[in-house]
């Protein structure tokens, strides 16, 4: 990714000497209120961080008010 300031050699096309990078899958939860869930749903999706269709509908948690949404992304990884 970096060339070496001590390497007198010319630089070279970085994309073929890479070795294949791999993919993986994390989880994002937020928990809240529904009106909160969705606010930050919305502001992540103008952030374009994640469209809002990627996430689970809201879920309800057991606790009053309050409901779960979850989105899994997959990201490259060195």
């Amino acid at each position: 990714m970096f060339q070496d300031p001590t390497s007198a050699s010319a630089p070279t096309n970085h994309s073929a000497v890479l070795p294949e990078h791999d993919y993986e899958a994390g989880r994002h939860m937020l928990f809240g209120s529904l009106s909160y869930v969705q606010t930050v749903i919305k502001l992540l999706h103008k952030l374009n961080y994640a469209e809002p269709n990627d996430w689970s509908r809201p879920l309800p948690t057991g606790q009053p008010n309050e409901v779960m949404a979850i989105l899994t992304n997959r990201v490259r990884v060195d």
